[in-house]
């Protein structure tokens, strides 16, 4: 098939805001298309198994009786997706973790394969770990004509972008995130819809009344929020630095404290290790589980680049984004990054609404003057961070993603059967 026509039958890409668009199928009825539905979805990390638990709710409020199996963790198994290899074999990041990882891989692969054999799907979903799910993608082509939608595609506008071409040859549709990419698919002549972002739906909360007086007293349980990351290389080198920040913001501010979030239940040894470890730990208290606690309860964040700073902007949490890595990665980065900015909120806006500070600028005393600066100007720095949730457009990303997968499998079948709204084919 190919990446050659849109959900609805147009070509190329939607440029719709998602809130008027969705598949060809309107998302607010069920449409009983057959109770044996059967949709594979391949996520191969912890955020692609979020994503996809709401994947599987939205297509089962669309389609009832629908099934779903494929790779995936608890959240796509506690919404009662068949789960046939587990993410947590899966989650390798970098080239060492690859390469160690690699009979792993190819296992799963093996019995992607070997599911799309003996239990055929009436459409694939791709959400995420490009290296995998393209590979998947075009076997899927050489072999078999049902449709393929990829869900929260490469970040093809930060590098690599010549997986565009492959996009094109092994999907039929893809399933936009980010308004900034419509005009990359666009160009390519990809089919794809701007679906809306997902953490939209997580954090829908309306604007903040905001205080007229920018200039005011900060208050005495000013709480900072320390967010290092969610894997052991970046805790390693973000987290010691955190600290350091800490201590010096403190002699300013004795009365500030700070909230470390540990995200994931495996690296909180690791965090008290090196928090216990460190002059500055009578200032610090960790808290377990998702980030929207430390949202909740703290005034100013200092974070690792990456999703969980946009999840900070929809909660108008202004936030110092840092990230270091080894000298060979980052010279390797400035060759094949092409984007000005690496903060998602950054780049969905078009101007820093967050401030950056990378690799040699992430120093305690660069990130320390930063916040400094920061803390006086705090409702500015949340004013700018409106315009983040307005680019993003309303909730629903799940269900219209839903709409358009179930549109794909009408599409594909239009042939052999003809189906109507109330379910019946013709």
């Amino acid at each position: 098939m190919g990446n050659r026509h849109g959900p609805a039958g147009s070509v190329g890409t939607r440029t719709q805001p998602a809130a008027e668009y969705d598949g060809g199928l309107t998302t607010d009825r069920n449409f009983h298309i057959k109770s044996t539905r059967h949709i594979m979805i391949l996520a191969g990390e912890p955020s692609g198994d979020f994503h996809g638990a709401a994947l599987v709710r939205a297509l089962k409020q669309l389609c009832p009786g629908i099934r779903t199996t494929g790779i995936g963790g608890k959240e796509m198994a506690g919404q009662g997706a068949d789960i046939f290899f587990p993410i947590d074999k899966l989650s390798a990041m970098g080239l060492v973790q690859v390469i160690r990882q690699f009979g792993t891989i190819k296992q799963a692969f093996s019995l992607v394969k070997r599911r799309l054999k003996t239990d055929l799907p009436d459409a694939v979903v791709l959400i995420d770990y490009p290296g995998f799910n393209l590979k998947i993608a075009g076997f899927i082509k050489q072999h078999y004509d049902i449709p393929v939608c990829y869900y929260i595609a490469p970040k093809v506008w930060a590098w690599n972008a010549k997986r565009l071409d492959t996009i094109s040859k092994v999907t039929d549709h893809v399933a936009l995130i980010f308004p900034f990419e419509i005009p990359i698919y666009k160009a390519k002549k990809i089919s794809a819809t701007y679906v809306g972002n997902p953490l939209v739906d997580e954090y829908p909360q309306s604007l903040p009344v905001l205080s007229k007086d920018n200039k005011k007293g900060l208050s005495n349980d000013l709480l900072i929020g320390l967010l290092p990351g969610s894997r052991s290389a970046e805790i390693d080198k973000l987290l010691p630095v955190m600290l350091d920040s800490a201590g010096i913001i403190a002699k300013r501010y004795p009365h500030l404290r700070f909230l470390i979030s540990s995200g994931i239940k495996q690296h909180e040894e690791r965090i008290k290790h090196i928090v216990s470890h460190h002059p500055n730990s009578d200032l610090c208290r960790i808290v377990t589980g998702r980030p929207k606690q430390i949202f909740d309860r703290t005034s100013l964040l200092i974070a690792a680049s990456g999703t969980v700073t946009l999840e900070a902007a929809l909660n108008f949490v202004p936030t110092v984004i840092i990230y270091k890595m080894s000298d060979v990665a980052y010279r390797l980065a400035q060759l094949l990054v092409k984007t000005k900015y690496i903060g998602l909120a950054n780049l969905i806006v078009g101007r820093q609404v967050m401030p950056e500070l990378i690799q040699d600028n992430a120093n305690a005393k660069a990130i320390s003057e930063t916040v400094l600066s920061m803390l006086p100007e705090l409702e500015n720095h949340k004013q700018q961070l409106y315009q983040v949730r307005r680019r993003l457009g309303l909730p629903g990303a799940p269900k219209r993603t839903a709409a358009i997968i179930l549109n794909l499998i009408h599409k594909n079948e239009a042939p052999k059967t003809c189906l109507t709204n109330s379910g019946k084919s013709d």
